[in-house]
């Protein structure tokens, strides 16, 4: 294929629909860990039931079955707010029709998570607020019965045909029990390269600020591993940060030029095959994938097609959508009652970008030979490198809050009260996952903090 007709088409899909955007909206999605509270894995009966109330209490419509005739997708018609479900049905997944005020985002999450929780109660479940779901290892690792989850988990599982290429964790099944916060930010055309840049300088910041998935006694926020040492992790430009210098539009497309497809669908099956580059991928005369016929993967021959395209998935922490946002990714999901800190950060930070750019660049931690991705992975881990001053850390997580803080102000919407647990944490370098460990070491249970982090009120 000429690489012109493939850029055109990259920039059609992921450019265009940020070219002279005017709206300043936001989105956000949280993904909550659900639990028996029993040592046991969640009864997907107790889900589904949960479902039928949700829908009758709230008004909210299905748009989506699995193969099985239950509901895993539902919306409502006045808001466009959708509970769903990520992965598999040990996570509950809330999405927020786009607002201008995440006050209203608060409002009715604060309505839907009473209902759930009591309701989860009173069946002997419940949800809260951690990145990692705390019973993973007695839940079942089944994905939503559908052609995307499947298809999701058997690429996933592919990862023993792969071993001489790198080096893989085996948790294919981590999706089931990683949860985050998402923040979708409108961006203009003009302004998305200074976006893509400010964001990824904070990423390490953000991995102090929100670490809530401790893991193997080394990680704080071990969700960048999961990906990285995964099948999605293959082609390395699909995963992590975007430290590759783009100092252009057209950087940016050979950039995603390069990033790797390994889905698709043909008949109404969903196809993975290998990670394939886009140039090679739509060089190639024909893919084999494979499929879920309803009783096992069977294999399958296709001619790729450009409209293949919108089947590529990043997982990178700053996330160029076809939507015209940059979507904010590598939070792990919060206490509940702090739930609302990463939306407000991450808006507030849209709203102080000229300052928090000359912080950012002028600041000394990013002058010790260190990219962006590179600190975070020093500091999603417990304990702080050698080279880190703690005081000089402190004040530029100070000051980074401050301006998060001084941006939710400009807005006028009184939305900077969610900031408040950041200037605490800012204060002491302390995260969720950092007071769980050593509330552990000291004594506390697993439940103590299932319960804590699930408590709406702080």
């Amino acid at each position: 294929m000429d690489l012109t007709i493939l850029d055109k088409q990259i920039f059609e899909r992921f450019i265009r629909p940020s070219v002279n955007k005017k709206a300043q909206y936001v989105g956000v999605e949280f993904e909550l860990p659900l639990v028996n509270l029993k040592h046991a894995p969640v009864d997907f009966a107790v889900v589904h039931t949960l479902v039928d109330g949700f829908l009758e209490h709230f008004g909210f419509v299905p748009v989506a079955w699995d193969d099985e005739g239950a509901v895993c997708s539902a919306q409502s018609e006045e808001n466009g707010d959708d509970l769903s479900f990520d992965c598999s049905y040990n996570t509950l997944e809330l999405s927020f029709g786009r607002v201008r005020d995440l006050n209203r985002i608060e409002e009715r999450f604060h309505s839907y998570y009473r209902f759930v929780r009591a309701f989860l109660r009173r069946h002997g479940h419940s949800i809260t607020g951690m990145g990692i779901n705390p019973r993973y290892l007695y839940n079942h690792r089944e994905p939503v019965p559908n052609g995307r989850y499947r298809m999701l988990l058997n690429h996933l599982n592919s990862y023993e045909r792969y071993k001489d290429r790198m080096v893989f964790h085996n948790l294919p099944f981590f999706g089931m029990m990683a949860c985050s916060s998402q923040t979708h930010i409108d961006v203009n055309r003009d302004e998305l390269l200074r976006v893509l840049d400010i964001y990824n300088r904070l990423e390490p910041l953000k991995a102090l600020l929100f670490a809530n998935s401790p893991y193997g006694g080394e990680y704080l926020c071990a969700r960048d591993s999961f990906w990285r040492c995964s099948m999605h992790g293959v082609n390395p430009h699909n995963v992590d940060g975007w430290d590759y210098g783009v100092s252009s539009i057209e950087e940016l497309v050979a950039y995603i030029r390069s990033m790797s497809l390994f889905c698709t669908e043909r008949d109404g099956k969903y196809l993975n095959f290998p990670p394939t580059p886009l140039v090679d991928y739509f060089n190639s005369e024909s893919v084999t994938g494979e499929y879920w016929d309803g009783n096992g993967y069977k294999t399958f021959t296709f001619t790729p097609r450009l409209e293949d395209l919108k089947y590529l998935r990043s997982y990178k922490n700053v996330d160029l959508t076809f939507r015209g946002t940059v979507e904010l990714r590598s939070a792990c999901m919060q206490p509940v009652s702090e739930i609302m800190t990463v939306p407000a950060f991450d808006l507030g930070c849209k709203e102080s970008m000229d300052e928090l750019e000359t912080l950012l660049h002028q600041s000394k931690l990013y002058q010790q030979g260190y990219s962006p991705s590179e600190l975070r992975e020093l500091f999603v881990r417990r304990g702080l490198p050698g080279f880190v001053d703690r005081e000089k850390l402190r004040h530029l997580l100070e000051q980074v809050v401050a301006l998060a803080e001084q941006g939710l102000k400009k807005r006028g919407l009184g939305e900077e009260h969610m900031l408040a647990p950041l200037k605490e944490r800012a204060r002491r370098l302390s995260s969720p996952a950092l007071e769980l460990v050593e509330g552990l070491q000291q004594g506390r249970s697993i439940e103590d903090y299932i319960e804590a982090y699930g408590r709406l009120e702080g």
